[in-house]
């Protein structure tokens, strides 16, 4: 049974994953087809052709390898100079490798033209041609932010309630690593206090309580002293006396991590303990929440873009070292479905992993987003960017009275190609991670 939720789970994170790339390609092509441009191809995958039907002057379908999409729009880049002057090339001193990717680039986009008359890329305007570039990331944004509204409030969110799942009948150090108590250890405060499970905590130290956070909160800063709790019982109410025994448990981050000495030890707080811990179940979030968190974690995937090739190097050392993964570290696709699966294949309510795997997708999407807005060739920011030179190049020659030729992006060829085999190389790095040294669940 295990085996068949891991495979659901990377079955739902894939499907959502091609969801994604559709939807991302359909963000370039509706802006591309309302500015009346003539689009030849949509296609899922790269390859060879599973599978495509021609609907008007488009040809859409699938390809056999899934690993992204793309839209044929005409003329992306101005014909090439000797083309565009009936004389002679001149190539320019590069290597021949180099030389036969720029005049094949330029080929292929000289094919493009034949039927397209004026509907091409390279003519629209500066600002219709970001917005075509722009339309694939931004759907994987708004994709993000309905997952998210999704995951938060549709499913909800997994919350400690005020409920009491059980009680402590001891009180154990948190640095003695142990789980059975002796009869060295004192007994839990709120043992000592009778409380029980399916208890509902209603307010503690005179503070009405509706979340367990809220609890525990009141709880851990007042070791030593008496706390009256009132608590709920099968539909009465009575109130009860805590004292809060003193305890040490580790100190974490921001992030949940724990703090370690110079020596590498982890560090300890005291704080106060009462032996309670909560029943849990999935709580509704306002509509905001989910979009909220979208926006944080922009942020957070922001970060790690920039990091890039610090973090892949990181996730290169744990590998050949056995180190476990930064889980907020890169993840390849088949890091993200192994994850998914392990989701699914937890012990937790079904609409609780379902929310989680949303989540995954919805980080997915906005790693998808920010990735794509960085301003390399092939890229989408990169197309942005020459747009954007392309419409400074034009303005500066008007002021001068002049005529610009349009900006020739098939001489950055050579630079993309760089660009896409150190993107494959990072790729591989994360695979083989993902594959032997995997991040796990907690």
């Amino acid at each position: 049974m295990t085996a068949l939720a891991f495979l659901i789970g990377v079955i739902v994170l894939v499907v959502g994953l091609a969801v994604s790339i559709a939807l991302h390609e359909i963000g370039h092509l509706l802006p591309a087809k309302l500015f009346g441009l003539r689009v030849g191809q949509y296609m899922i995958g790269f390859g060879p052709t599973l599978w495509s039907r021609r609907i008007g002057e488009t040809e859409y379908g699938f390809k056999l390898l899934p690993l992204g999409g793309f839209i044929s729009m005409a003329g992306m880049y101005p014909p090439a100079p000797e083309a565009a002057s009936g004389g002679t090339q001149k190539r320019a001193r590069r290597s021949r490798f180099f030389a036969a990717m720029v005049q094949d680039a330029r080929d292929a986009n000289a094919e493009t033209m034949i039927a397209a008359a004026d509907r091409v890329f390279y003519k629209l305007p500066v600002w219709k041609r970001v917005v075509i570039m722009l339309g694939g990331p931004v759907m994987n944004l708004l994709l993000a932010f309905v997952l998210s509204a999704v995951a938060f409030s549709a499913i909800g969110v997994q919350t400690a309630t005020t409920t009491v799942a059980s009680v402590s009948q001891c009180v154990i150090p948190a640095s003695q690593n142990r789980t059975d108590c002796t009869p060295s250890d004192p007994t839990a405060p709120a043992a000592l206090a009778g409380i029980q499970p399916g208890d509902r905590l209603v307010s503690v130290d005179g503070t009405p309580v509706s979340t367990f956070d809220q609890a525990a909160a009141i709880i851990q800063r007042s070791p030593g002293r008496p706390l009256p709790v009132v608590i709920d019982r099968d539909g009465v109410t009575r109130t009860v006396t805590i004292t809060p025994q003193s305890t040490d448990r580790p100190v974490t981050d921001a992030q949940g991590r724990a703090v370690k000495d110079a020596a590498g030890a982890p560090e300890y707080e005291t704080v106060g303990f009462a032996g309670l811990r909560a029943q849990e179940s999935l709580v509704a979030q306002p509509l905001w929440a989910g979009p909220e968190a979208t926006v944080q974690q922009i942020g957070a995937v922001g970060q790690i873009m920039v990091q890039l090739p610090v973090k892949i190097y990181d996730t290169a050392v744990d590998l050949f070292t056995g180190q476990p993964r930064d889980p907020n570290g890169p993840l390849s696709v088949v890091g993200a479905g192994r994850l998914a699966g392990d989701i699914a294949a937890v012990d937790a309510p079904v609409a609780a992993r379902a929310g989680s795997i949303i989540n995954l997708l919805a980080a997915l999407n906005i790693a998808l987003f920010v990735f794509n807005l960085i301003p390399l060739l092939p890229l989408d920011g990169g197309h942005v960017v020459v747009a954007l030179w392309d419409g400074v190049k034009r303005a500066v020659a008007r002021s001068r009275g002049r005529i610009a030729r349009p900006v020739d992006a098939t001489k950055l060829v050579p630079a993309t190609f760089v660009v896409v085999v150190l993107l494959i190389g990072l790729g591989g790095i994360l695979i083989l991670a993902d594959v032997f040294n995997p991040v796990q669940l907690l």
